[in-house]
């Protein structure tokens, strides 16, 4: 089938046989492409389809993340499809680098698509492609319908639970100690005289006389001194506690609905999960 005889997919949107927003519709439009090594080559602009069935035949991938400006067709057998995109994993780019820039509009002839087709094969572009089981490969539409399922995952952060403040403050208390203490006292002796004699010249209450005694004690002289009682060395270690985390996933179940005498094949019995029913 020559590109002639092929639509955009996007025109498609515009008959009402075909609702590209169903989820029976493939519909790669918008999705990011990856080449080798998953590295990001654009995103798919469009896709080049059988006009009758809406079979996909070409992608049309905008190759910016490799060149500033340019659209390729890429045959569909080369693509992996899953939910996070579009991976042509022997895409290479040299060989974009090679293929034929798509331009809205214009023909893209047998003489290209034959060319692009070696290019992606690795064939040197003066050989003739004969390999006609690649050929029907190359124009196979994805027909896999994934059923997926949502699982936790749980991811760990640090973050600041709390802080302490380590420091020291002067507590007072009362102490007491006991120190002697030396002191003199006046000691009076009194002795009788037993042969008394006369003191000449004398007369009573003249001539008082005072002995002075002087008298010594100790005081306490109290100071303080500071002495090392304790030492504090202060660290980090990590603990691990197991905490369970809890919250709702939901998954797709298959969900098959017959319409008249219909018969279903396949490996074993089939289970409807979404009723229980056997198929």
């Amino acid at each position: 089938m020559t590109q002639a005889s092929l639509i955009r997919l996007s025109e498609l949107s515009n008959d009402a046989q075909y609702n590209l927003n169903d989820d029976n519709v493939y519909n790669p439009i918008g999705h990011a492409a990856y080449g080798y090594g998953s590295d990001k080559v654009g995103t798919v602009r469009d896709a080049l389809v059988e006009p009758t069935s809406g079979r996909i035949r070409y992608l049309l991938v905008d190759v910016g993340g490799w060149f500033s400006s340019k659209e390729v067709l890429v045959p569909v057998g080369h693509a992996r499809i899953d939910d996070h995109g579009v991976y042509f994993d022997n895409l290479t780019k040299d060989q974009v680098k090679e293929m034929s820039e798509y331009r809205e509009g214009e023909m893209y002839s047998a003489e290209s698509m034959d060319r692009d087709e070696r290019v992606l094969r690795g064939v040197e572009t003066t050989d003739v492609a004969t390999d006609t089981t690649y050929q029907r490969q190359a124009y196979q539409t994805p027909d896999r319908l994934q059923l997926l399922e949502e699982r936790l995952v749980v991811n760990k952060d640090r973050f600041k639970a709390g802080s302490v403040q380590i420091g020291k403050r002067v507590e007072t208390h009362q102490e007491s100690v006991s120190v002697p203490l030396q002191r003199e006292e006046v000691v009076i002796e009194r002795h009788a005289v037993s042969d008394a004699r006369p003191v000449e010249g004398v007369v009573l209450g003249q001539g008082t006389q005072t002995m002075s005694v002087d008298l010594e004690a100790e005081r306490a002289n109290v100071t303080k001194q500071a002495y090392v009682t304790e030492e504090i060395s202060v660290g980090k270690r990590s603990v691990t506690e197991t905490q369970t985390v809890t919250d709702t996933v939901g998954r797709e179940v298959l969900d098959v609905n017959k319409t008249g005498d219909v018969n279903l094949s396949g490996e074993g019995t089939t289970t409807d999960l979404n009723t229980d029913r056997k198929l």
